[in-house]
Formats: structure tokens, C-alpha cells, sequence
């Protein structure tokens, strides 16, 4: 009797800490059930929507200053400088529309009160830290700092476009080309100096390429010793690459190179003496354009038509060949515009300063590039600004611009 009693006495400890043990079990089990996780923090967005957002904040306050700009302007009597105010208007507006998503709220704009400054870019903030012993001198115009501002932001639109993703490279690029387009006009019109920004001239040879890239024929390729690659084998990986929709775009380019170039030497018999020489400038860009872009084709495996003996002319190109040019150069941005979206690197870089030249030349014949230069825009499709931000002008009308 005393073996057994003595016996169940450690078995009865056992039982005991495993209840206890199980108990506890269950008890943390359920505190860790209970108590929620810490949330991760959310991923950050990707740099083409970084790039957008900032495009779509930089452009309201831009819309602001342009407003207060014209304003100023106006009561000013400066009629240059509102008038390149009212037009910046319009197009910070199409531009915010672009740039907005559909269920962005746009902060409200408060226009600046007349005689206090509209922009804080860091030109004007350095120009106002020098000491001088004399009087200090005035502030400048709201236009001046608009255009400044204006200029700025472009430039940081064309580099944003360099790294963003194919679409959005093609808007942050049109959007910047345009805004610098407006600023210059609006230094013009106030004496305002800007300085010069990369891409303004025409760029070489398309990265990638050279007048040798054509492929081989049969024969030679047939000689190669058994190391070498084919061409055959070349273009089908350059496709397989995703190259085939570069190629194509490269091809668009050529078509509308060879185009221009056709017009440019049928416009120089019946251009006024005071175009010819910018004429002739541009003809000679257009010939660089079409060599390089056939050679980058060629390069990316494209089968290029062969080239018209020529295209026909209308009555309307017969009877004001400058405008007709300034046409033609507006509808040749969008084939720019696609190289943009479908480049990258170098390519990128090369395409976003053709289309800067090109929009520039639509410009100098008085054609308009649109609001993003190299996109075809769809107003109606466009999300509306919210009824908050249209304001009346001065006069009792609608803001110039103003949906």
C-alpha cells in the first residue's frame, strides 16, 4: 500500500504541471490572437505616380501664379505680359486636367494679393539675398517670377521624364517642353533671362545606331564563320525584346522625316525672303533627323518602305507655305511622342530633345503644340477642374482658360 501511495504522489505532480502548462498555453495563444499586429508601413508609390503627383502640384500653383500674373498685368497695363499670362492659363489648365486622377481633389488656389510675390523658385530667393550698399531694388513683376517658375518646372518635367515609366515619360515630357515653350514667351514679353536648358538643339545619332548598323545581306552573313551571330537570329531576340515596337515607332519618325524634308525643299521657292534662312535651317535638321532615325531603324531590325518620289502638295500649302510647315511640324510630334513612351536611356534622352526641337519649330511657323506636346489630347475625356477653382476675371468673365 505504502509503494502505490507513494507512487501516485509524483504522477499526480506531473498531471498537475501539465494542466498548468496547458493553461498557459491557451492564455498566450489567445493574448497573440488578440492583440493586433503592428500595420506594415505602406509600400512607397512608384517614381512615375511620384513624378506625376509632383507634375499635378507643381502645375495647380503654376495655374495660380498665371492667374495673379495676368491680373497684375492688366491693371499694369502690360499688354504682352498678360496677354502670355492669359495663355498660360490656358494651358496650366488642359495640363492639370491631364495630369489630375478623377477622384484628385485640387487644393484650393488662392491667388496672390497684387504686389506680393508669386513664386518662391530659388532664383528670385538668391537675387534678393545679395547685399547691395544702395537702395534695394524692386520686386520684380509677377509675370517675370511666372516665368521663372514656369521655367523651372519644366525642366524638372523633362528630367522626371527621363526615369518615369513609358506613358507617363511621354506626358511628364510634353508637359515640360510646353511649360518651357510658355516661359520663354513670357521672357520675351518681360526682358526676363532664362537660361538655356539641355535638348534645345538637335540631337545626333540615336544611341545605339551608326550609318553602319544595316544589317548584312545573305552572302555575307552565309561567310560568317560559325561563331558569329546571323542577322536573322539577331532581330528575332531584338524583337523578342520588346525592340519590334521601338522599330515601328522609328519607322513612324522616318515617314515624317521624309515628309518634311519634301516640304521643306518645295516651301524654300515660295517662302518670303525673311523665312529663308531658318528654312533652310530646318531642312537641314530634318535631313540629320531622317538619316539618324533610319539608321536607329535599321538598327532595330525595321523594314523601312521605300521613300515616295513625293507627296502632294494642296492649295492650302500653295498659298501659305509657312503655315502649312507650322501644320506639318504639329503632326510630326506625335510620332516623337511615341519614341519617347517606347525608348529608354540614352534613346529616352534623344527622343525627349527631337521632340523638343520639333515643338519649337511648330512654334516658330505659329502652329501650336499643344498642351503636352507629342499627345493628342482628349478634352472630353479629361476629369473637370472642380467648379471652386474657376473664378471670374477682373472684367466678369470667365478666367482665360477656365473649363
Amino acid at each position: 500500500m505504502n509503494d502505490d501511495t507513494t507512487g501516485s504522489g509524483p504522477r499526480r505532480s506531473y498531471f498537475r504541471y501539465a494542466v498548468f502548462a496547458l493553461a498557459a498555453a491557451v492564455v498566450l495563444s489567445l493574448g497573440f490572437v488578440l492583440i493586433p499586429r503592428e500595420p506594415e508601413a505602406p509600400a512607397p508609390p512608384p517614381i512615375s505616380e511620384q513624378a506625376r503627383a509632383a507634375a499635378f502640384a507643381d502645375t495647380v500653383r503654376l495655374r495660380a501664379l498665371a492667374l495673379a500674373a495676368g491680373d497684375a498685368a492688366g491693371r499694369a497695363g502690360q499688354g504682352p505680359a498678360a496677354a502670355a499670362s492669359q495663355r498660360a492659363v490656358t494651358l496650366l489648365t488642359m495640363q492639370a486636367r491631364a495630369l489630375m486622377l478623377p477622384a484628385e481633389a485640387l487644393p484650393a488656389a488662392s491667388p496672390t494679393p497684387p504686389g506680393a510675390s508669386v513664386s518662391a523658385s530659388p532664383a528670385t530667393a538668391s537675387a534678393s539675398a545679395v547685399p547691395s550698399s544702395s537702395a534695394p531694388p524692386p520686386a520684380p513683376s509677377p509675370a517675370t517670377e511666372l516665368a521663372a517658375a514656369l521655367h523651372e518646372s519644366g525642366a524638372r518635367r523633362l528630367a522626371d521624364a527621363e526615369k518615369a515609366d513609358g506613358g507617363m515619360a511621354r506626358l511628364l515630357g510634353g508637359t515640360g517642353i510646353t511649360q518651357v515653350l510658355a516661359a520663354e514667351e513670357l521672357a520675351a514679353a518681360t526682358g526676363t533671362p532664362l537660361a538655356t536648358l539641355p535638348g534645345t538643339t538637335l540631337p545626333g545619332a540615336f544611341p545605339g545606331s551608326s550609318s553602319s548598323s544595316v544589317p548584312p545581306s545573305p552572302a555575307a552573313s552565309s561567310s560568317a564563320g560559325p561563331g558569329t551571330g546571323s542577322p536573322v537570329a539577331s532581330c528575332t531576340t531584338t524583337r523578342a525584346q520588346g525592340g519590334a515596337d521601338l522599330a515601328s515607332s522609328l519607322t513612324s519618325v522616318v515617314g515624317a522625316e521624309q515628309e518634311l524634308v519634301y516640304a521643306y525643299q518645295a516651301a524654300l521657292t515660295r517662302l518670303p525672303p525673311a523665312s529663308l534662312a531658318p528654312a533652310s535651317d530646318f531642312l537641314t535638321q530634318h535631313e540629320d533627323l531622317r538619316h539618324a532615325a533610319r539608321d536607329a531603324a535599321a538598327a532595330q531590325c525595321a523594314v523601312l518602305p521605300p521613300t515616295p518620289a513625293g507627296y502632294a502638295l494642296d492649295a492650302a500649302f500653295l498659298a501659305d507655305p509657312a503655315a502649312a510647315l507650322g501644320v506639318l511640324e504639329a503632326g510630326a510630334l506625335p510620332a516623337y511622342g511615341d519614341l519617347v513612351a517606347l525608348s529608354a536611356g540614352a534613346g529616352r534622352g534623344w527622343a525627349l530633345a527631337a521632340l523638343q526641337t520639333a515643338a519649337r519649330r511648330t512654334a516658330f511657323w505659329g502652329a501650336s503644340p499643344g498642351p503636352v506636346a507629342g499627345v493628342i489630347l482628349d478634352e472630353s475625356a479629361l476629369p473637370q477642374l472642380p467648379a471652386a477653382d474657376r473664378r471670374p476675371s477682373p472684367g466678369g468673365t470667365p478666367a482665360p482658360g477656365t473649363p
